[in-house]
């Protein structure tokens, strides 16, 4: 089921609605779940209010796979979504990529992170029974690279990552930098993928917003043990293409499973048993 309620950050000085799903049988059993945040949620569960008209349809995913895990999906605020999603202003790199040299954007991605940390997950944690040490997050496009802004700026806050066709573009040197610099170590898994013709077939921009995910990726894999890069074939930059890699957000669950499974066998160090791991956005 869905709650859907506004939440007044001070942080960003507005309101923001947010859209929670929690399991079936949630009011049934006493437990706590592990906790997915994602950005743009007017296009996370359903394509009633999606933007476009099109969703990941998460909702009916979920539910038809009975997966015991709650899902805090944040509205973007469109009239200021790549402000919000780009912490810093956008480069040059960016306005040669789109063609556009009087292109400006960007710079209250670290108020939205702290928004995201400081603010809502304090709520949702009072106000649902979350395992508050198990949170994941994800994000599409500029969603994906705040996600993982929020992650290096928060060390040990989010310990899985799923990052679907990042926009990286923006701010490339300076994500970069930040994950080059950033303490990674609690993470547990990070996905990351991006289609070849995120703008279409043979072009410029799909080339480039390809090399800018690897470029990154080359920096995540030395850090996280368990990093996997996807570079999926004639894939666009839509929500069409996105649906099909809905199975991915909650890939993690099976690995966090496996994972406690080793440290009951092994005890938490697992050292002894060999075990211990150092439409583009408009």
């Amino acid at each position: 089921m869905l709650d859907i309620f506004p939440v007044y950050s001070n942080k960003l000085a507005n309101e923001r609605l947010v859209r929670v799903y929690t399991p079936a049988d949630y009011h049934e059993k006493e437990k706590s779940y592990p906790v997915l945040y994602m950005h743009d949620g007017q296009n996370v569960f359903n394509d009633k209010e999606a933007i476009g008209g099109l969703s990941l349809r998460l909702e009916k995913y979920l539910d038809e796979n009975k997966l015991e895990i709650i899902v805090v999906a944040i509205d973007q605020n469109s009239p200021e979504r790549k402000d919000e999603y780009c912490p810093w202003p956008n480069n040059e790199f960016s306005r040669k990529l789109l063609a556009d040299e009087t292109l400006s954007f960007g710079g209250k991605g670290d108020a939205y992170s702290s928004f995201v940390v400081e603010e809502l997950k304090p709520l949702i944690d009072r106000k649902y029974r979350t395992q508050k040490d198990a949170a994941a997050m994800a994000g599409i496009s500029m969603g994906g690279q705040i996600a993982l802004y929020t992650a290096c700026k928060y060390p040990g806050v989010f310990r899985n990552l799923i990052l679907l066709s990042s926009a990286f573009y923006a701010n490339q040197e300076e994500m970069e930098k930040l994950v080059a610099t950033a303490d990674l170590t609690a993470i547990r898994n990070i996905y990351m993928d991006c289609g070849t013709d995120e703008a279409g077939k043979g072009t410029f921009i799909s080339e480039e917003f390809l090399a800018s995910n690897k470029s990154i990726f080359n920096i995540v894999k030395q850090k996280v043990f368990n990093a996997r890069f996807e570079a999926l074939e004639g894939k666009e930059h839509h929500y069409r293409f996105f649906q099909k890699r809905v199975p991915e957000l909650t890939s993690f669950l099976d690995k966090e499973e496996s994972t406690g499974k080793l440290k009951r066998q092994y005890g938490d160090g697992m050292g002894g048993a060999g075990c211990s791991k150092k439409n583009f956005d408009k």
